[in-house]
C-alpha cells in the first residue's frame, strides 16, 4: 500500500504540476473546440468542430472535455487534468498487473517508476487529447481479463469489468488500442502463460457482449440519423491508414528512443540470448519481450506511422526493463558482463546529469530566462542527485539509481517546467485571442480566405486559431462576390492585406477596417515549427 501511495504522489507531480505551460497543439485544439460546441450548441451526440460534423473519432474523451468546459470554462489546466487522471489510472493498472503477474511488489514498483519517467507517457498525461484515454482503459481491461483468466471459478464480475473497460477504450479512439495493446498482449499470453479457460467461456461471452454494446450504440445512432456522413467518415478514416503519413516498414526501428532516459537500458534489455539464462522470472521476461516485439511488428505493418503511436509499446518495454533492474538488485555475484552492462547504463546517465547545470546555464540563465536563485537551487539539487547516482553506480545499488532518476524528473516538473516555454516561445507572438477584447467584433462572424487547390496548406492552422479566438472561423472564397456580400458584416483572416486579396470590384462595394496583424506561431522564427500558416491579417468588412 505504501508503494501505491508513492506512485499516486509521483503521478500528481508528473501529470498535474505546471501542466498549463506547454501550449495547446492541434489535437488538443480540435478536442476542446468540439467540446465547446457540445456545450454551447448542444451537439453532444453528433459532435461538430468549427461548425462541421466531427465524427472521425468516438466522443468519450470529448464528452469528458465538454463536462470540464461546462464546469471550468476556458481552462487548459483543467482539461489536461482529466488526461492526468487517465494517465494516473494507467499507472495504477500497470502496477497492479505487474504485481499480479509476478507476485512481486518490488518489481511492480520499479516497473512503474520506469514508465513514470518515460517522456511520451509524461507528454500524453499532460495533453488533452484521445491517446491516453484509450490505452488507460485498455490496460484496465487487460488487468481484469488476466485476473479472471488465472483465478479459479467463472469470474463473471471480473470478466464483466473487462468488458466495460474494453467498451470505454473503443469509445475513446476506436480499435486503436485493441490492435496496438490488447492483441500483442494476447499473443504473448497464449505463447508463454496460457491459463485454462475451462468453465469460463460464458463469462467471456458476457465480456464480449458488454464490449459490443458499449462500443456500438453511438455508431448505431450515427448510421440511423446520419448514414451518409457516417459512411463518408468510415471511408475517410480507412483511407487515412493507407494514404496518410505513410512511412516505410522500418520507420519504428528507433522505438527504444521513446523510453527517453532509459533508451540505453532498453537496448540492453533486447539482448534476449543473455538475459533469458539469468533472469529469475525467465518466462515472464520472455512474455514481456514477446508482447513488446509483437506490438512493434503489428504497428510496423500499418502504412500510417507516427511516433506517438508507439505509446502503448512503452508498457511492455518497461515491464521487460524492470526484470533487468530487479536482476541487478538481486545479483550480488558481480559477473563481468553484468558489471559492464550496469556500469555503462548508469555511468552514462550520471555523466549527463553532472553536466546538466552547465546546460541549464547556457540555455536559460545566459538568456535571462530563469532567475538566478532558481538556477542555484536547481543546480544544488541536481549535483546532489548526481552524487547519489555515482554512489549507486560504484556501490551497485540499482534501486537507488532508479529513485534518483525519478527525483531528477520531479525537480524538472516542479521547478523548471514553468520556464521551459521561455526557451521556445515566439517573442513576436500576437494571438488572435486578442480579438475577444475588441468590441466592434462582437457578434461578427469570422471567415478565412479559402484558396482553391491549397486547402491543406492554409487550413492546417485553423483549429489552433479557432481555439484561440473562441469562435468559429469558416472558409469563404473571396472571389465569389455574392457569397462575400451575403456574409457581411464579417471579419476576414487573410495571409495578405485585404486590398491584395479582394477583387477590385468588391472593394468598391464595401468598407474595410483593419483590425491588426496576428502571429499565432508559438515557436520562434528560424525553427521548423515556425510557419506562415499561423500569420494572418484580420480585417472587418462591412457594406457601404
Amino acid at each position: 500500500m505504501k508503494r501505491r501511495l508513492i506512485i499516486l504522489l509521483l503521478c500528481c507531480v508528473a501529470f498535474f504540476a505546471n501542466n498549463w505551460v506547454i501550449f495547446p497543439d492541434i489535437m488538443e485544439s480540435r478536442n476542446i473546440i468540439t467540446a465547446r460546441e457540445m456545450v454551447n450548441e448542444g451537439h453532444w451526440i453528433v459532435p461538430t468542430m468549427n461548425g462541421e460534423l466531427r465524427l472521425e473519432k468516438p466522443p468519450l474523451p470529448t464528452w469528458i472535455a465538454a463536462v470540464v468546459e461546462e464546469v471550468i470554462p476556458d481552462s487548459i489546466a483543467a482539461q489536461r487534468a482529466m488526461a492526468g487522471i487517465a494517465a494516473t489510472m494507467l499507472l495504477l493498472f500497470f502496477f497492479l498487473l505487474a504485481e499480479k503477474v509476478t507476485r512481486n511488489e518490488q518489481y511492480a514498483f520499479i516497473a512503474s517508476l520506469l514508465l513514470l519517467t518515460c517522456y511520451n507517457i509524461i507528454l500524453m498525461g499532460r495533453t488533452a487529447s484521445w491517446d491516453i484515454y484509450c490505452h488507460a482503459f485498455m490496460l484496465g481491461a487487460i488487468y481484469f481479463f488476466y485476473s479472471a483468466a488465472i483465478a479459479r471459478g467463472p469470474q463473471y464480475g471480473r470478466f464483466a469489468l473487462a468488458g466495460v473497460f474494453l467498451g470505454l477504450s473503443f469509445m475513446s479512439k476506436g480499435p486503436v488500442s485493441f490492435y496496438a495493446l490488447l492483441l500483442p498482449f494476447l499473443i504473448a499470453m497464449i505463447l508463454f502463460d496460457c491459463p485454462t479457460m475451462r468453465g469460463k467461456w460464458k463469462p467471456v461471452l458476457l465480456m464480449i457482449l458488454i464490449c459490443l454494446i458499449l462500443s456500438s450504440w453511438w455508431y448505431v445512432i450515427l448510421f440511423v440519423f446520419y448514414p451518409n456522413e457516417a459512411q463518408y467518415v468510415i471511408h475517410k478514416e480507412s483511407g487515412a491508414w493507407s494514404g496518410h503519413n505513410v512511412r516505410p516498414w522500418f520507420y519504428y526501428w528507433k522505438f527504444f528512443l521513446e523510453t527517453g532516459v532509459w533508451s540505453l537500458l532498453m537496448i540492453t534489455t533486447l539482448v534476449i540470448t543473455f538475459w533469458k539464462r539469468k533472469i529469475v522470472y525467465r518466462e515472464k521476461y520472455l512474455s514481456a519481450m514477446c508482447w513488446m516485439l509483437a506490438a512493434l511488428v503489428l504497428l510496423s505493418l500499418l502504412p500510417e506511422k507516427k511516433s506517438r503511436y508507439l505509446l502503448p509499446m512503452l508498457i511492455p518495454c518497461c515491464y521487460a526493463m524492470a526484470f533487468v533492474i530487479c536482476h541487478w538488485i538481486k545479483d550480488r555475484s558481480f559477473r563481468k558482463t553484468d558489471k559492464w552492462f550496469y556500469y555503462i547504463n548508469t555511468g552514462l546517465i550520471s555523466l549527463i546529469v553532472v553536466v546538466l547545470p552547465v546546460l541549464l546555464y547556457l540555455f536559460f540563465v545566459s538568456k535571462g530566462l530563469i532567475p538566478i536563485w532558481l538556477f542555484v537551487l536547481s543546480s544544488v539539487l541536481i549535483f546532489a542527485i548526481a552524487i547519489v547516482m555515482i554512489f549507486s553506480t560504484l556501490r551497485w545499488k540499482p534501486a537507488l539509481f532508479v529513485y534518483s532518476v525519478v527525483a531528477l524528473f520531479a525537480i524538472a516538473e516542479l521547478f523548471l517546467m514553468p520556464y521551459v516555454g521561455n526557451l521556445v516561445n515566439n517573442p513576436d507572438f500576437h494571438s488572435v485571442s486578442e480579438t475577444r477584447k475588441i468590441h466592434k467584433l462582437d457578434g461578427v462572424p469570422f471567415y478565412y480566405n479559402e484558396v482553391k487547390g491549397h486547402e491543406d496548406e492554409y487550413v492546417r492552422a485553423i483549429p489552433q486559431l479557432v481555439y484561440e479566438a473562441y469562435r468559429k472561423i469558416r472558409p469563404i472564397d473571396v472571389n465569389d462576390e455574392n457569397a462575400v456580400m451575403q456574409a457581411l458584416p464579417m471579419a476576414l483572416l487573410s495571409h495578405e492585406r485585404v486590398d491584395k486579396v479582394l477583387p477590385a470590384s468588391l472593394l468598391q462595394k464595401v468598407d474595410t477596417v483593419y483590425i491588426g496583424h496576428f502571429d499565432n506561431n508559438r515557436r520562434q522564427k528560424g525553427t521548423h515549427f515556425y510557419s506562415g500558416d499561423y500569420i494572418y491579417d484580420i480585417t472587418l468588412i462591412r457594406k457601404k
